[in-house]
């Protein structure tokens, strides 16, 4: 088999593994609170695991070989981490520029339907997180890519451990925007298209930006992003989670998030 299609077909592989976590979209039952206040715990394990001990670090990483040793690299991906939190922060103040009280719609739910600014809250979590683990999910993809170019078994080990934690991050996906629109085809879609960036990511990186991207380029990315998925699970996904009333839950859910998130990282590089 031709080694770029074999290279593309590993890395879609990766990326289409978010679908697996949008399946539980499924199985989940709307009015189970603790099923949900566990799953938005769990997401938030995850993106904050992954962004403080994966993606910062490979900014660092990044940074470092562009700029040396000199502390350089540090600093600007201590910059560009904290610049993605003001991203979101002002994205989200535009989102809400409506609102009489942005956070009104996290409100505990006394009833068993959500009301609407609820509904809405975790629409916008879902596409907040769906939109940051695309971003994460581009240039991912394209360094899967250009492994598997580079060295077949080491591009399919590298594969394996991307998809097991596509997997839950499909649920960061797929569970808020189930439970804010009722619809699984929609929970679905919106997970496997944060997924598909993957492949999307090798493609476009091979026949477009192979030639202009560098170590400064991803190690900006990577540290915008981790500020990204941070502010998203502090400030939406923990939040969202313990207003339900199951504190415990929500905690137990972001320690088995980032149990999940270490024993992919693990594999990865052992």
């Amino acid at each position: 088999m031709n080694t770029i299609v074999f290279a593309f077909l590993i890395t879609l592989g990766a990326g289409l593994a978010t679908g697996i976590g949008s399946l539980l979209a499924f199985t989940a039952k709307k009015t189970n609170k603790k099923f949900l206040s566990f799953m938005l715990g769990l997401s938030a394990g995850v993106m904050l695991y992954v962004s403080l001990v994966e993606i910062f670090q490979k900014s660092v990483a990044s940074l470092t070989d562009a700029f040396g040793d000199g502390g350089l690299g540090y600093l600007y991906a201590t910059i560009g981490f904290f610049a993605g939190v003001i991203l979101i922060y002002l994205v989200d103040i535009f989102l809400h520029r409506n609102d009489a009280s942005p956070h009104e719609a996290h409100d505990v739910v006394e009833m068993e339907d959500k009301d609407e600014k609820e509904k809405k809250a975790l629409l916008k979590m879902g596409t907040f997180t769906a939109l940051a683990i695309a971003i994460h999910n581009f240039p991912e993809g394209f360094a899967t890519f250009l492994a598997t170019m580079e060295d077949p078994a080491l591009g399919i080990s590298i594969a394996i451990a991307i998809a097991i934690h596509n997997i839950p991050e499909g649920i960061a996906v797929s569970i808020p925007i189930y439970h804010a629109t009722g619809s699984r085809i929609k929970a679905f879609w919106y997970s496997f298209a944060s997924g598909i960036v993957e492949p999307l990511g090798a493609l476009l990186g091979y026949f477009i930006f192979i030639q202009f991207i560098g170590d400064k380029f991803f190690g900006i990315v990577f540290a915008a992003v981790a500020g990204v998925m941070v502010f998203i699970s502090l400030d939406e996904l923990l939040p969202a989670a313990q207003k339900y009333g199951y504190h415990h839950h929500s905690i137990i859910g972001t320690i088995v998030g980032m149990m999940i998130m270490a024993l992919s990282l693990v594999l990865f590089v052992v």
